[in-house]
């Protein structure tokens, strides 16, 4: 054979495959795989079909006993697949192809990013964006997949008891209302925005006018609510929706009149009746 034609073959090398290779030390790894890393998707959006945004993912498996370690690339590659669209029926199929492409019996995906909705003023009717902090995340076990969904929402409370106390005006303070809701199937994110806008005294908004404002400061007022009864009210709603199986709900206030937040948090599991 002369030397051109055997330079234009292409030879083929076995790469050893060292995670692959037995472990002695007979202990299981209960998580193992990539963390803190940023990806274009498309989230499904109940007003305009989908938007484009950045999520930050978490993702692992379980590694049993008998192996050395994961193969870290596959991670990335089940990613890249699932990058054009993501819902909550896609995430489970994400989830459960990441598990059994590892060989794995269970495995984690954990997905946080901005969401932004469209609202409207109360009063003038002008348009904003107002965004969001949103995540879906699951498990795979057994065959058997769970779902997530996480908000969290910002909102206004006003103290009931300053309202009572004060010959006029009342002290207020933004609040961060998260809601967890393990789900049994599609809800949307925005539906649970609106239930933790609802139960607020009330609503903000990006851009106010000054009807608007007048509006706000009224509703807020005549709508006054303590940090027990913003978690209370959300869990009043949440009990009467048959999609969510389990829930944690959580207000933080951060105080306008004490250099601390007041706090409350309801956990609760339909399924078994425990709260």
């Amino acid at each position: 054979m002369n030397r051109s034609a055997s330079a234009g073959k292409s030879t083929v090398v076995t790469v050893e495959d060292v995670q692959g290779h037995a472990d002695t030390r007979r202990i299981p790894i209960n998580k193992v795989g990539i963390k803190d890393i940023f990806h274009p998707i498309r989230v499904k959006d109940r007003s305009r079909g989908e938007q484009h945004t950045v999520a930050n993912f978490n993702m692992y498996v379980n590694l049993p006993h008998n192996f050395k370690g994961t193969h870290m690339s596959r991670f990335v590659d089940i990613l890249n697949q699932h990058e054009q669209e993501i819902s909550v029926d896609s995430f489970g199929k994400m989830l459960a192809e990441m598990t059994e492409t590892l060989h794995a019996t269970s495995g984690h995906i954990e997905m946080t990013f901005p969401y932004f909705v469209m609202k409207k003023a109360p009063v003038s009717g002008i348009e904003s964006l107002m965004d969001y902090r949103a995540s879906i995340f699951g498990e795979h076990r057994d065959g058997k997949t769970d779902v997530w969904l996480k908000v969290i929402v910002t909102a206004t409370s006003l103290c009931p008891c300053s309202k009572a106390i004060s010959d006029y005006g009342a002290h207020n303070q933004r609040s961060h209302i998260t809601i967890t809701a393990k789900i049994s199937s599609h809800m949307w994110l925005e539906e649970l925005i609106d239930i933790a806008e609802k139960e607020a005294s009330c609503e903000v908004y990006g851009i106010l006018k000054r009807p608007d404002e007048k509006y706000v400061t009224e509703r807020a007022y005549d709508n006054p609510k303590f940090v027990e009864d913003l978690v209370r009210d959300v869990a009043v709603a949440l009990n009467r929706d048959e999609r969510v199986r389990s829930y944690i709900v959580e207000s933080e206030n951060f105080e306008s009149i004490h250099n601390h937040s007041a706090y409350a948090m309801i956990e609760h599991d339909k399924e078994s009746g425990h709260a």
